[in-house]
């Protein structure tokens, strides 16, 4: 994301530098205290039942992309029974899961291919906001695994909801940087190929995090 104008006056930067970097140092703290949630969800993907495929077949269908939503969460569908709970949190876990793939693909690709220095910049910026959806995400996982009926409830499922409305922002924000028509179209259709994947996976996940909200 774009450094704020203040940052460049030295009067302020002894103030905001420290603070990016307490704020980097942060995000990778959390991350690397919570990154085995998605491993641990997909690990307990069992042979599923018809009745609890059935569950998920139907939910998926109410999202936007029900094909790409059963494809991922078929499999987890004995895990998840008819719980609405569940669906969420498993279907964050396989945007986290596959969001952390993604950065990864797109970091090999840049060091198997050569690129301008107009597309190495655009996919630093996409790299970053990758990064921040994967934190937002895994805050999300966290804060789903704490969330209790009562009177808070609706007030944590609203950060919840905030977090991944954030997540799915920054994917859309990575393809906005590859808009230029002076870009090579493969590298513009392969970024846009792999991100558009993750959004998509977010905007299910935000589904079922919105279905369960409401109760």
């Amino acid at each position: 994301m774009p450094s704020l104008p203040i940052y460049s006056d030295p009067f302020f930067s002894h103030i905001f530098i420290p603070l990016e970097r307490e704020s980097r140092e942060r995000k990778m703290r959390e991350r690397k205290r919570y990154m085995w949630l998605p491993f641990l969800i997909f690990s307990l993907a069992i042979t599923p039942t018809r009745s609890n495929t059935l569950f998920i077949y139907k939910s998926c269908h109410t999202t936007l992309y029900p094909e790409l939503c059963y494809l991922y969460l078929s499999r987890f569908a004995t895990r998840i029974g008819t719980s609405p709970r569940l669906l969420a949190q498993t279907a964050l876990a396989a945007t986290l899961s596959t969001t952390r793939t993604t950065s990864k693909q797109l970091i090999t690709y840049t060091k198997t291919h050569k690129m301008t220095r107009r597309e190495m910049s655009a996919m630093k910026d996409c790299l970053e906001e990758i990064g921040d959806s994967a934190y937002e995400l895994h805050i999300s996982m966290v804060e789903m695994g704490k969330v209790r009926s009562g009177s808070d409830f609706l007030f944590n499922m609203n950060s919840i909801e905030t977090w991944v409305s954030a997540a799915l922002t920054d994917d859309d924000t990575c393809t906005d940087g590859f808009s230029d028509k002076r870009m090579n179209a493969e590298v513009k259709i392969m970024v846009r190929k792999h991100v558009l994947n993750i959004a998509h996976l977010a905007s299910i996940a935000l589904s079922f995090v919105n279905n369960y909200a409401k109760g």
